[in-house]
This record gives C-alpha cells, structure tokens and sequence, in this order.
C-alpha cells in the first residue's frame, strides 16, 4: 500500500495520545473534586471513559493494537470490581468483534494468492464479513465441491501495523500501565513481539490448523476445521456452523452451559499437546465457538485461530510440570524445591522459603486439590492481589523463580486459561482431568 507509511505515523500517534488522554481525564477529574463533587464518582467517570477510548482506539487500529487489547481482555477476571467494571463491557467486544475492511480489497487479496479464476474454486462468497480479528477478517463461502467454508483474509499491511503498533506499545509500556492497574505491561507486549512473524505467517498457520484437525477428527467434545486452501494472505478453511463464542456465553449463558464449556476447554488445552505435539497459545475466548447438542443441550467446542502455537520441544507437555504440580499439592516440601531447581525454576546458589513457593503456585495447585473446582472472578482476584502485593510475604517468591524459556507460553496459556474459566464461573473436576491428561501429574505406580 503506497499509504502505508502515512497510516503508520497516525496509527502511532493515536496510541501515543492514549496516556495523554487518561492524564486530561485526570485532571479534569481534579477540577471536579475541587468543586465538590464526589471523589468516587468522578473517580468512576474517568475509568468509564478511559476504558472508553482505550479500547475503542484498540479495536479499531486492530493489527498489534487490538492483539494487546484481546491479551488484555483475557486477565480481565484478575482485577478488582472497583477496577475493572468499567473496563468489563470494552474488554469482551475485543474478544468477538473488531471493524470490517472493504470488500473489494478481499476481491483483490483472493485474485492475488488463488489466481485471476479464484471464482471458479470459490464459488460464491458473502458480501460481509462473519468475523474479524486483529490481523484478518473472516467470509463466508462455498468451495468448488460445494462444501460451506471460512475465508479468512488478512488486513493489507497487516505485518508492519503489528510490528509497529507493538514497538509503540513497549515504549510506552510505562505509560499505558496506570490505564490498566495490576497487569504488567512491558513482559505482555514482549511476548507478542516474540510471536508476531509466526501469527502473520498463514501457511505456517495452515499446518498447525491441519495437524490439529486431524488429531480431534471424529472427537466426540472437540471440532478444529479442516484447511482447505491457503496463501500467503488468504486461509480457506471448512465451515464451522456455531451461534455464539465462548465471550457470549461469559456474556450471558446459562450455569451449564459455563461449566460444560469450561470443561471442555481444559481438555482441550490440556490433550492437544500430546496428540499434536503442539499447544494452542491464544486462549482468548473468541478462538473457541460453542456447537449446539441435540436437543438444544450444550454440545462440542470448536477452536479456531491456529497462528499461535507453540511447538513443544517434548512434542507434548512436561512430564516434570504435572509431578510439580502433583508434589506441590502433596505440600511435599523438599521434592517440590528439588524438582524446580532440576527444572531451572530456582537458579543454582538461590535461597528460597518452601511454603512461600507453594503460596505462588496456589493459582495452579488449589484447583488440584479437591474432585470439583469452581473458578471464578473472586478467587482470581484474590490470588492476582496476594502475588502482586509488596507487604504479601510470597511476593518475594517472582524475584527469586526463573521461568525456562520452554515453559514461557505454556505458563502464559495455562494463566490465559484460567482467566476464562474464571470469567466464565465454571466448575470443573479439575484433578480428574489433570490425572487423566498431564503427563506426570499421575501417582507413580
């Protein structure tokens, strides 16, 4: 796009103006306290519109902007109410919507990755768009043999907003961090960097999506649709017919429907890596549509977006991440510090109290520890506050534990996770489902 390079400088400025816009509101909010309006109230104003115009500058320049902003979304259930209230509704948009782009530049992408007779391969195709994203927008179809497929198509100058809103956003990760109170900045958007070629990439995305397809074909709780064409901006992949994402039924779906769905979620991040020797790193919730039973009854999860995986070395989880956690919820003190300085999480020469350790690691221990576990806003809050708080004694622990490079997006996904379950209220027989799919977390025999 010869364009490019002007909508590159005002795509900067627009995320460079949103700390700026929270520091007016503040002190707007000032004059109102000194003319005596409630603090509380003003207080409530201020986040209601920053939540506002952060989010709604997220959603629109999508690319790296709306990618931090679905990142965000995930770590909602972490915050205090009194926080994240008026974040809660601009949040969610981000995990299910985002603008369309014009449909003749989808015409144009298809001409160019399918060739001059893509009409004839694809036969019909919706004026609208379905679905879209941070980085592409989604069509519906129908293919040559007559089967109903997803076009999935990426934003022209995708690549270079992604690299640019990001940079933008490390440098100004100090900046933004009071428009979101409690959730780090700087490692989040560091991540997203790391993982930006690999998402931009369709056919690497295409290969995931068909490993993944192929190992839960025929799964009687899992649907992951077949790729039936790609280029290298343009992903064609079957049909997948859901009325609503996991964000809607966090929105409003019955108790069932949260603890059937959360379930099946944690089976499916937790059995994708042994089947696929890969794990699905993008659990934000709407990467996963929920499929009617019979009868109306909650049936199947389907997942989509395949262009954040990671490829486990193991070609599957650790076996020593299921004993920890086994040898953590046994409170097995001197095995648990032993198992952790073998997997490099306690640096050689580094002191650390055991019962502080197994404080930290509550977030993955506790729901471990009963048959049925209930996940829910209050609970993660409570252990996001007690592990970000300085007077909290296990506070110290984040100083003293190294996270291996191999554990990074698994420790970032399984976190990601429980963020939805918690927004979703689900309960889960948890230790069931940890014995029967992490490899280790089993009794030895």
């Amino acid at each position: 796009m010869t364009d490019l390079p002007r909508k590159a400088v005002a795509r900067t400025a627009r995320l460079a103006a949103l700390p700026l816009g929270y520091a007016g509101r503040s002190a707007l909010g000032l004059g109102k306290r000194l003319g005596g309006q409630p603090a509380e109230a003003v207080m409530t104003e201020i986040q209601q519109r920053t939540a506002e115009q952060l989010f709604r500058t997220l959603g629109e320049l999508k690319g790296g902007a709306m990618k931090f902003g679905q990142q965000l979304s995930v770590l909602e259930a972490a915050l205090p109410d009194e926080l994240a209230a008026p974040y809660r509704e601009q949040l969610t948009k981000l995990q299910d919507s985002a603008p369309p782009m014009p449909t003749q530049t989808v015409r144009d992408a298809l001409a160019r990755d399918l060739g001059p007779d893509w009409k004839q391969q694809l036969v019909w195709l919706d004026g609208g768009p379905t679905a879209a994203a941070s980085i592409g927008q989604v069509h519906r179809g129908r293919w040559h043999d007559g089967r109903e497929v997803a076009v999935k198509v990426q934003y022209p100058g995708a690549g270079e907003a992604l690299r640019s809103d990001l940079r933008q956003l490390s440098r100004l990760a100090r900046t933004i961090g009071p428009l979101v109170p409690g959730v780090e900045i700087k490692p989040l958007v560091e991540e997203l960097q790391a993982r930006a070629v690999d998402e931009l990439d369709y056919r690497l995305e295409a290969e995931a999506q068909t490993v993944f397809a192929d190992a839960f074909a025929g799964d009687p709780d899992i649907e992951v649709p077949a790729v039936v064409a790609v280029g290298e901006t343009v992903l064609i992949t079957e049909w997948m017919e859901s009325p609503a994402s996991l964000a809607q039924v966090i929105r409003d779906g019955s108790q069932a429907e949260r603890d059937h769905y959360g379930e099946l979620l944690v089976r499916f991040l937790f059995s994708g890596p042994s089947r696929t020797g890969m794990l699905h790193a993008d659990p934000h919730p709407g990467n996963f549509r929920v499929l009617p039973g019979p009868d109306g009854e909650p049936g199947r999860l389907g997942v989509l977006d395949f262009g954040a995986v990671a490829r486990l070395e193991s070609a599957g989880l650790p076996e020593a991440m299921g004993s920890l956690i086994r040898i953590a919820g046994d409170e097995d003190h001197e095995a648990l510090l032993d198992g952790l300085r073998a997997e490099g999480f306690v640096k050689d020469r580094i002191t650390i109290d055991p019962d502080l350790v197994l404080d930290y690691l509550s977030p993955f221990v506790e729901p471990t520890r009963v048959e049925r576990f209930r996940f829910s806003r209050e609970w993660m809050q409570e252990q996001f506050q007690r592990i970000n708080n300085p007077r909290d004694p296990s506070f110290t622990v984040a100083m003293r534990l190294n996270l291996p490079p191999q554990y990074l997006l698994i420790h970032r996904t399984w976190l990601g996770g429980i963020g939805v379950l918690c927004q979703l209220g689900a309960e889960a027989p948890f230790r069931a489902i940890l014995t029967e799919l992490l490899p280790g977390f089993a009794e030895p025999v």
